[in-house]
């Protein structure tokens, strides 16, 4: 047998930051995006939120259904296990052109985030940037992690 201790067999649960955009396509269960909210709630994965997503969530969850659907989300998110509240510390304001994006590239980094996972343009700067290295994958990209 080896050296290797029991926990050193456990793999990590990875860790992610969701963009709105992404969480909001994957709530409704017609949505072929499904799978990646399905996988939160069985808790195949680790969700990081701070304060900040956790309101803009519920604004744009409200905007786009009601007010029911966005408190039954955000009660869902905060009871889970497995989503992880993030405190940000420190602002590094990577992207320029929507500075509003800058929440969830600050999360994933207090956080130590596998993937931020979003389709928004805004976020490919990140691929330019050294450090703090943050990897952006699309929608798909993570939708097939999943299934791995």
């Amino acid at each position: 047998m080896g050296a290797g201790t029991y926990e050193d067999e456990i793999q990590p649960m990875m860790r992610v930051v969701i963009d709105t955009n992404v969480l909001l396509v994957s709530i409704s269960t017609k949505s072929r995006y499904r799978p990646i909210f399905d996988a939160l709630l069985e808790g195949k994965y680790q969700l990081a939120i701070s304060n900040e997503i956790l309101s803009e969530y519920m604004e744009v969850l409200e905007r786009k259904a009601n007010a029911t659907v966005a408190t039954n989300i955000a009660e869902a998110l905060l009871n889970s296990e497995n989503v992880i509240r993030t405190e940000i510390f420190f602002s590094w304001g990577l992207i320029k052109e929507d500075e509003d994006d800058n929440k969830f590239v600050d999360c994933a980094i207090a956080a130590n985030a596998k993937y931020l996972v979003s389709n928004d343009k805004h976020f490919r700067i990140l691929q330019e940037v050294e450090f703090p290295k943050v990897d952006v994958v699309g929608i798909e990209e993570f939708l097939e992690s999943l299934r791995e």
